[in-house]
């Protein structure tokens, strides 16, 4: 059963849909099925916690759903979702010029690294940033005709399927959205705390939960009031998990999150945390911690030294334990908006323990004062910090 281990069922899924992918790519030539059509199919493979897979599956089991074409059309779903993921994080680290992902050299970086002994560097590089474009497209592809199977292919009942069709349609625009929000506050140097969670919430409470989430209840056949409680506590557990991605950037171990430490900050991004971080140093008279930020923005990556400091600055101005309060309290939000919802409760209880696990958190909200900082309300995502 898909209870059992949905990240397996999904990984099979993937294995039949990415088969008959690699199929096709093969009449098309070695080089594309190489170095495209391959790599995308292993990366998405590999996959990293399925969590919008597992939100997807037990949202639907938590709304009462599991007949035969429910589950076909989960499954179907949530591989339809693992390969946008592929999309974006290919697309992204491209953007970003990051040269790892998941521990592991980024598609763009290995391709170079291929090609590098047969063309001079900067051809290599261009190839390299080529072919990652052309995989986030085919992935982006793939995504859509594993979705349209879906919506045509499943037997949903017409207004499911209408519905299904305009969730996913949102979640798409959503996340480019948010992309471009965070490219263009890099170019731009808008650090303003109202962009970092506006940017948040598009990238990562949308489309990394919440979107995942209602998938689920849609394909449950849910009502209007579930699903509106469901999208309430998977946008709170989804912005969480964007604030505790944001913590873990600066303060991770770089062996556990397969990245460089602080390459938000060496990148320009407009973190919550950073953002935060700047608006406290501005209203202490904080100089000291501006000028350390800027002079660490400007390098190509962080020695330990430096990073040490960074670390050091953030948590004196009180913005790291300002974030991990804020965290706690979106969690406690989103597991009070999932008791409301009326579910199903075992389903449900693995609902919250997953949300949990998202947001890594006890789910208690957090009680004291906290230092004032603006927070973005009463735009049409509704997102709050």
């Amino acid at each position: 059963m898909v209870d059992a281990d949905v990240p397996h069922a999904v990984g099979l899924e993937l294995q039949t849909l990415l088969g008959q992918r690699l199929a096709e790519s093969a009449e098309l030539g070695a080089e594309f099925t190489h170095d495209i059509a391959e790599r995308v199919a292993g990366f998405t493979q590999r996959g990293g916690h399925r969590f919008r897979a597992r939100l997807v599956w037990w949202s639907l089991r938590a709304c009462g759903g599991g007949s035969t074409a429910q589950t076909r059309a989960a499954l179907q779903a949530a591989a339809a979702l693992e390969l946008i993921q592929t999309c974006a994080l290919v697309h992204d680290d491209l953007m970003d010029r990051s040269s790892t992902r998941r521990g592991g050299p980024a598609l763009h970086t290995d391709v170079a690294r291929q090609y590098a002994g047969a063309a001079p560097r900067d051809v290599a590089d261009r190839l390299g940033a080529s072919a990652a474009v052309l995989a986030g497209d085919i992935a982006l592809a793939w995504a859509d005709d594993a979705m349209a199977e879906v919506v045509l292919g499943c037997g949903l009942p017409s207004g499911t399927a209408r519905r299904l069709h305009d969730v996913w349609r949102a979640l798409r625009t959503e996340m480019a959205a948010g992309q471009y929000l965070d490219v263009h506050g890099q170019a731009t140097s808008v650090r303003t705390v109202a962009r970092a969670i506006r940017s948040a919430c598009l990238k990562s409470a949308l489309y990394t939960v919440e979107r995942p989430m209602e998938i689920g209840a849609v394909l449950a056949g849910a009502d209007a009031a579930t699903i509106g409680m469901l999208r309430r506590a998977g946008r709170c557990a989804g912005l969480a998990f964007q604030l505790r991605d944001d913590l873990d950037d600066v303060f991770a171990d770089p062996r556990v999150t397969g990245k460089p430490a602080g390459g938000d900050l060496t990148q320009g991004k407009t973190t919550y945390l950073l953002a935060v971080t700047r608006a406290l140093a501005t209203a202490a008279g904080d100089r000291a911690t501006l000028a350390l930020l800027e002079s660490a923005a400007a390098q190509p990556a962080l020695p330990d030294p430096l990073l040490a400091d960074v670390r050091t600055a953030i948590a004196a101005t009180g913005a790291r334990d300002l974030l991990e309060k804020r965290i706690e309290r979106l969690a406690g939000r989103s597991r009070r908006h999932l008791a409301e919802a009326g579910l199903t409760p075992r389903p449900a209880a693995r609902l919250d323990d997953l949300l949990g696990e998202i947001t890594r958190t006890s789910g208690r909200a957090s009680a004291g004062a906290q230092p004032r900082v603006p927070v973005l309300t009463g735009s049409r995502t509704e997102c709050t910090a």
